[in-house]
């Protein structure tokens, strides 16, 4: 037993003096290699990218708050005229029980006995019971109203709590843009003018690189559509607005968003569609990519984040992410989810 705290003691007391020797301390981590600028570009993309997402999920719940508004105060409206026509339906109930009580008041039998004339007996009693059918006539309404003005305070108050979901998933969406759009600026910052500069030729290259791509397929051979007179106007109102700042959650007439400059645009051409990209992909109705015309909509990204408009040749007009300016690119410069008509 002796022996092997003996021998413990002294592998212990070995290791410590291995330890404690200079050559063999602990190495310190080594520095990260700086990012290359591609990296840094894919980083920066990545972070737009999360930027528009959230910037779809605002607009949507935006959309849904002003709906919820309009019908809260609809809601509102119809409580206050259900309200003021109990009130009337109540003093036409009680006059009309107080004249069928005054009218009544003796057994009918009694009242053809005391009456001088009974043919005026006999009109009276008519009117007596047009009197009676009249009161539960109002009485039913009484009571159909009073339904519908407890149907429309539920509705109100579901509708109250929706608006107020809608208000709390805005805050956190906005709290996410702002978050990712100042990740990605205080990135940029760190660069120095000639590294910004040379970002952004990388940002064309990819872009160019995923469009020579996209035509080297033949697609554009294709591609033969021609626009409708409202597409060619939603083509006009989009192309009018190249060279405008994007900003998130914007429809213009100054700024724009992806979707903001998509739905403004059809909205200028008579044709009303849906304020978001993910909305735009879930109803209007989808064509091939072969079938493209110029006013179609090509939906971008596995997650529909992003929009632009097809104008022919190959190309498209979109509001591209913050930082950028409505401009033209190529159709194929990003990953295409699907093409929608809006009037199809």
């Amino acid at each position: 037993m002796n022996r092997r705290r003996g021998a413990t003691a002294l592998i212990l007391v070995c290791a410590m003096s291995l330890l404690a020797a200079p050559g063999l301390a602990h190495a310190a981590p080594k520095p990260k290699a700086p990012k290359s600028l591609e990296e840094v570009r894919k980083e920066i993309d990545g972070l737009y990218h999360k930027a528009a997402a959230a910037t779809d999920a605002y607009n949507a719940a935006e959309e849904q708050a002003e709906k919820q508004s309009a019908q809260v105060v609809a809601l509102a409206k119809a409580i206050v005229a259900g309200q003021s026509r109990i009130e009337k339906l109540k003093g036409w109930a009680g006059a009309a029980a107080r004249a069928q009580y005054r009218a009544g008041g003796l057994p009918p039998e009694a009242q053809l006995a005391l009456s001088d004339d009974p043919q005026q007996f006999l009109d009276g009693a008519g009117r007596i019971r047009q009197g009676e059918k009249a009161t539960k006539n109002l009485l039913a309404e009484l009571a159909r109203t009073q339904d519908d003005l407890q149907t429309y305070t539920q509705k109100a108050g579901d509708h109250w709590q929706t608006l107020e979901a809608n208000r709390v998933k805005k805050e956190a969406a906005k709290k996410q843009i702002t978050r990712q759009i100042a990740e990605a600026k205080a990135l940029e910052s760190t660069l120095e003018a000639k590294e910004r500069a040379r970002l952004l030729q990388l940002e064309r290259d990819a872009q160019f690189k995923a469009q020579t791509a996209w035509l080297d397929s033949g697609v554009l051979k294709e591609i033969n559509g021609k626009a409708s007179e409202q597409g060619r106007k939603a083509v006009q109102f989009a192309t009018a607005q190249i060279g405008k700042p994007y900003e998130w959650g914007a429809e213009g007439p100054s700024t724009y968003d992806c979707s903001g400059l998509t739905s403004q645009a059809w909205a200028a051409a008579g044709r009303g569609i849906p304020r978001t990209s993910q909305e735009q992909l879930r109803l209007l109705p989808r064509v091939d990519v072969k079938n493209m015309r110029p006013g179609d909509l090509i939906i971008y990204n596995k997650d529909a984040s992003h929009v632009g408009m097809y104008i022919g040749n190959g190309a498209i007009v979109h509001a591209p992410r913050p930082g950028r300016n409505i401009t033209i690119a190529g159709a194929g410069s990003m990953p295409i989810l699907a093409v929608v008509r809006p009037d199809a």
